[in-house]
């Protein structure tokens, strides 16, 4: 049986272009390279799985490789190149700090700091949740940082920027990676799904880009294990029923209701959601955050503060422009209120019931 990598790995970008959703970065630290430019310390900070670490390796990769050429790419195919992609060479190192955080770790890395690279022209070490450090280990690195040697480089990689001693910070350029737009997160898993044969609906993809938060790694680990739900055939049906999700059409209905006054409607729209074993909270939430993207959707220039399709986009201006404003402002500002008190309710199904009563009879102040 051949062996199974998982997509996040399988499909980790081995060059700058290839790296999704963070062009910012690219370009700058491309440009570094091109002017000769590279700081001795990089602090790359961001959310979870966004490619924190996949642009420091890529980046310790290209600047240790005699073929970058005009488009300053690691070429992948040279003896340093080969090196990294299998894992031993001898001039990148990487720690995982969660796991390594103690003052001894760090004067191990110190001390072969002080060693000059055999080969290549940098020695980089890439620390990875370097916030988990020690104040010890901190102040061990300190030193190193602001006397470097001119053939090391250090990368820093965090989630948790503010965790980091300011001391460290300002030896540092710090680089700020962003989530993931959901378009480059969906683009990018049919991308990959068509190179492994697995059918899809877009739809279904869409739901996995929208559960990663932000997240390639998450979108990648969710995927395939839809992958092995379905047996490779991405229903939206299917995803949304792997991934307890609630569907968004809910939502629209609900406030289709509210504008017409459904009460009824709304309350048995509501049991079938709880009959589907959705947390009365999350379902709060997500009411709360439907209302937000309608709100949004009405004016032209706060439309891309909405992380969606074009598809999508045109059916939340749709509702957004029926309902009007003052309407959804008075929908927000209820629903957003029992979202808050609902910890308190001892009755919690009594409670988003009258939540939804209210809302079914509200008009626009």
């Amino acid at each position: 049986m051949e062996k199974f990598i998982v997509s996040a790995l399988k499909y980790r970008p081995g060059t700058f272009k290839s790296v999704v959703g963070q062009e910012h970065i690219t370009q700058t630290l491309q440009n570094a390279i091109k002017n000769n430019q590279l700081p001795h310390a990089f602090l790359f900070c961001g959310p979870r799985g966004v490619g924190k670490t996949t642009c420091a390796r890529i980046l310790a990769k290209a600047i240790n490789c005699p073929n970058m050429g005009e488009e300053l790419e690691p070429c992948n195919e040279c003896e340093s190149c080969k090196d990294f992609n299998d894992g031993r060479s001898m001039n990148i190192f990487e720690m995982d700090a969660a796991s390594n955080n103690g003052v001894d770790a760090m004067r191990e890395l110190i001390q072969q700091v002080a060693i000059p690279p055999h080969s290549g022209k940098y020695k980089v070490y890439i620390i990875d949740e370097v916030h988990m450090l020690s104040k010890d280990a901190f102040n061990a690195m300190l030193k190193t940082l602001e006397e470097p040697k001119e053939y090391a480089i250090f990368i820093l990689a965090t989630t948790e920027k503010h965790k980091v001693l300011p001391t460290i910070i300002s030896r540092c350029q710090v680089f700020d990676f962003k989530r993931i737009q959901l378009q480059d997160i969906v683009n990018h898993l049919k991308y990959v799904a068509d190179t492994e044969g697995v059918k899809y609906e877009t739809e279904a993809l869409r739901l996995i880009a929208k559960k990663a938060e932000g997240g390639m790694r998450d979108a990648l680990s969710t995927f395939d294990q839809l992958v092995n739900f379905t047996l490779g055939n991405l229903t939206r049906e299917e995803c949304l029923k792997n991934l307890n999700m609630l569907d968004n059409n809910y939502f629209f209905k609900l406030v289709d209701m509210f504008r017409t006054k459904d009460m009824a409607g709304a309350l048995l729209l509501h049991k079938e959601i709880v009959d589907r074993g959705f947390d009365e909270l999350h379902f709060l939430t997500g009411l709360c955050e439907h209302l937000r993207n309608l709100l949004v959707s009405i004016d032209e220039s706060t439309l891309q503060l909405l992380d969606s399709d074009d598809e999508e986009k045109a059916r939340y201006g749709k509702q957004a422009k029926e309902c009007g404003a003052p309407l959804l402002i008075d929908y927000l500002n209820v629903a957003s209120d029992y979202e808050y008190r609902y910890r308190d309710a001892n009755n919690k199904r009594l409670f988003v019931e009258v939540c939804l009563m209210t809302l079914a009879s509200a008009a626009a102040s």
